[in-house]
């Protein structure tokens, strides 16, 4: 049959030869705790790449020391980094893949023997570091960080970006009431709490001119987070601002752990996509090719992030494609034995 996960789909001028996306997930692999690429990186993104998915988003990537979410992260604060990660996408590019980078800060949630920072002294847990709160100084330094970060991403190869706002990791502590207590112009009411995603936005198109992405959290599962109505608010700004798609997560903002079943987070993507009138992603337990292609064709979702389905096998895009009747072509190496 004629298939929606396997149509391409062009953002800006990045096109992906299908709606099959490697979710972004933390390896906790830099051994040397200097953020610098290893073996084990190098051939575990071109693995999935020969797997044949359109996009490979590498893990969340600190653009700061102190917004590493461990020790063993990936790192993009210094120029040192740019060989190892132009490596990772040399084997993600040879594979017709095209890579995107997750540019993150963890704020509260970092676990490291150092200072950390969020927008306000609130620890995560009563047994995590209670952080600092972030001065407006603070907050210029980190915003220049993604800038610089963007450039540094540019000279690495990488075809998208995507800023990570989700999971209670620092962008997200900024639009969240339950974690954002300033009275300064980065708190308050919604347009306040954006502020912060909105200067870090328009700073980093100043040094990358490809799509720019953005993950969220859009079930803070609690009464007292931000609803459905603010995310709506957040994506029709973010859409003015132009960020292309919207990767439609969940929770991680407080330790609350919700109940997952099938596709449990689908309906966010759908929601936004279709009420704020801009591209999304979908993520969350979604695990067979029926799955990704009833929420492509039905218009819920525009890209299908894998993650632990394609941790447990590389090449899950051939899974789905033999489950959809799909011929996919394969890598030359391979042929034997994808038929």
């Amino acid at each position: 049959m004629e298939s929606s996960l396997f149509s391409p789909i062009t953002f800006g001028k990045v096109t992906l030869k299908n709606r099959i996306a490697m979710s972004p997930m933390c390896m906790y692999s830099s051994h040397t705790e200097d953020g610098v690429v290893a073996p084990f990186h190098l051939a575990h993104y071109e693995s999935r790449a020969a797997g044949q998915a359109g996009l490979i988003m590498i893990e969340a990537t600190a653009i700061l020391p102190e917004g590493r979410i461990s020790p063993q992260d990936l790192g993009i604060w210094s120029d040192d980094h740019v060989s190892g990660l132009q490596q990772i996408n040399e084997g993600i590019h040879r594979h017709g893949a095209r890579s995107a980078i997750q540019l993150g800060h963890a704020g509260r949630k970092a676990i490291l023997d150092e200072d950390i920072y969020a927008p306000s002294p609130i620890p995560f847990k009563e047994d995590m570091e209670t952080p600092n709160e972030m001065t407006t100084s603070d907050i210029k330094r980190t915003i220049q960080a993604f800038k610089e970060a963007a450039r540094r991403s540019k000279e690495a190869h990488f075809d998208i970006i995507e800023l990570h706002g989700a999971h209670g990791y620092l962008i997200s502590q900024f639009l969240s009431p339950l974690t954002n207590k300033r009275t300064d112009e980065y708190g308050g009411d919604r347009a306040s709490r954006f502020r912060f995603l909105e200067e870090v936005i328009e700073e980093v198109k100043t040094t990358w001119d490809g799509p720019i992405f953005v993950r969220i959290s859009a079930n803070e599962h609690d009464v007292n987070g931000n609803q459905m109505e603010d995310f709506l608010y957040y994506a029709e700004r973010m859409k003015v601002l132009g960020v292309e798609l919207i990767d439609c997560s969940s929770g991680g903002v407080v330790p609350v752990r919700p109940e997952v079943y099938p596709g449990y987070q689908l309906q966010y993507a759908d929601q936004i996509r279709n009420q704020a009138d801009i591209a999304t992603g979908a993520v969350g337990m979604i695990t067979s090719g029926l799955q990704a292609e009833e929420a492509i064709r039905n218009k819920r979702a525009d890209l299908i992030f894998v993650a632990r389905a394609m941790l447990r096998n590389p090449y899950w895009p051939k899974a789905a494609a033999d489950e959809l009747g799909v011929e996919l072509e394969g890598p030359e190496q391979y042929k034997r034995g994808w038929l």
